[in-house]
């Protein structure tokens, strides 16, 4: 199946007489006839349901539905796009191993990474998206697991280069992990390209409609733990919480989505409710058609303010001058999402008062919704960075994070130019 009827028909196929809609189980345990049943579902010599922090069928067949649409083996939800990229990472780093992380990232993941994984012994170095091969070879150590980066950045919208970041991190016999959020599976296939763990908050995109918050792991199934068996012994050597099992030995390449379930959401709990999974599955339907429209609206807006004379720059791959055309040409071909960034000309307190002036757009936390929303990252998602630490992530003062929405790209622009007139006033 193409990826539009992906979004439809995988993951769930009623038969005779049950559910068209994928039902919400909304229920935390399940029923079973024996003790001994029951046994074999915590020692996972069977497969089913006893526990919905662990597993749930709504869940997990919206999970599957995402695995498809991506081209991996294998998904799981979480509660949000934060836990999923903790738990892509924590998967396989313990205290005293090391990993390689894109700047370039949302501010939420970059404090996770930087900050609170470091209080738990998992050091992270920073490079800037943009480095050179040689200069990357040279930020792994002995104990680096896995490198992280994000298909589209946020709030930069610059395209980060899958393959060569690909290239050097299998060279090293670790995983590349892309979070896909904002180019979703519509526009970029990250697995395509030599990644090996894709994340997403699908509180975005994927829901839509800013009704749920979620997130999302898929596993390619390409990456061989087994050939790397030092490297990732909570894989390949026996869990003595599950009377000795070796994921790699009893579950091949379902070994690192069963390690992340049995394991750390076991612990954890971060778990997505089925209500919510039920609204995501919703939102993946439409997904295709939506971002046909984002992407066609929001290339429209960054035309518009690339020749207005009161924007002093904007970004967005679409563009055929943008810096990022070229790997937007490669990895998107198709569009990339409906968010672009740009800064005004003038005083800080200008910017202010044009976006206080926006009448459709609001000022929202949110971005990659069906309405158009915007936020100044420096002031809000990004307020916990130091100007070194925002440099370093290649984000200006000024930038002003724009997410294109659903609405008509032509009254978008009007409520564009009434604010930077009132902004002038």
């Amino acid at each position: 199946m193409n990826i539009d009827t992906k979004c439809l028909h995988t993951g769930y196929e009623p038969h005779n007489g049950e559910p068209r809609q994928v039902p919400i189980y909304q229920s935390t345990t399940f029923k079973y006839d024996s003790s001994e049943e029951m046994g074999k579902l915590f020692d996972l010599e069977k497969s089913g349901y006893f526990y919905t922090r662990l597993q749930n069928p709504t869940n997990d067949t919206v999970a599957a539905r995402i695995a498809a649409m991506e081209g991996g083996v294998a998904g799981m939800l979480t509660s949000s796009g934060q836990a999923a990229n903790f738990f892509a990472v924590f998967n396989i780093c313990e205290a005293g191993d090391h990993f390689i992380a894109s700047s370039a990232i949302y501010g939420g993941t970059y404090n996770l990474f930087g900050v609170t994984m470091k209080k738990m012994g998992i050091e992270c170095t920073f490079v800037d998206p943009q480095i050179s091969e040689e200069d990357l070879q040279k930020c792994f150590k002995e104990n680096t697991k896995c490198v992280f980066g994000e298909t589209i950045t946020n709030p930069t919208v610059s395209i980060f280069d899958i393959e060569k970041f690909a290239k050097i991190a299998h060279k090293n016999g670790v995983p590349l992990i892309i979070d896909n959020t904002f180019a979703t599976p519509i526009n970029c296939r990250p697995i395509e390209w030599g990644c090996d763990i894709v994340t997403h908050s699908t509180t975005k995109y994927m829901d839509g409609h800013g009704v749920s918050v979620g997130g999302a792991i898929v596993d390619s199934g390409n990456f061989d733990w087994s050939a790397h068996a030092e490297k990732f012994p909570g894989l390949t050597t026996p869990d003595a919480s599950y009377h000795g099992i070796t994921y790699t030995e009893k579950f091949g390449k379902l070994a690192y989505i069963t390690k992340a379930t049995s394991q750390l959401m076991r612990d954890l709990g971060s778990i997505q409710s089925p209500q919510n999974a039920f609204y995501l599955n919703l939102g993946l339907e439409s997904l295709a058609v939506r971002m046909k429209r984002h992407c066609e609206n929001a290339l429209a807006v960054a035309k518009f303010l690339e020749n207005c004379e009161d924007v002093a720059w904007v970004k967005y791959a679409g563009l055929e001058n943008d810096e990022n055309y070229a790997l937007a040409q490669k990895y998107c071909p198709n569009g990339t999402c409906g968010v672009l960034a740009f800064a005004l000309k003038g005083s800080r307190e200008k910017a202010e008062k044009f976006m206080d002036s926006l009448k459709l757009a609001i000022i929202a936390t949110h971005v990659a919704d069906a309405r158009t929303c915007l936020l100044h990252p420096a002031s809000h998602t990004h307020r916990q960075l130091t100007d070194e630490q925002l440099k370093e992530a290649g984000i200006d003062k000024d930038l002003i994070r724009f997410s294109v929405g659903l609405e008509d790209a032509q009254d978008i622009i009007a409520d564009l130019k009434q604010a930077l007139a009132a902004s002038e006033a």
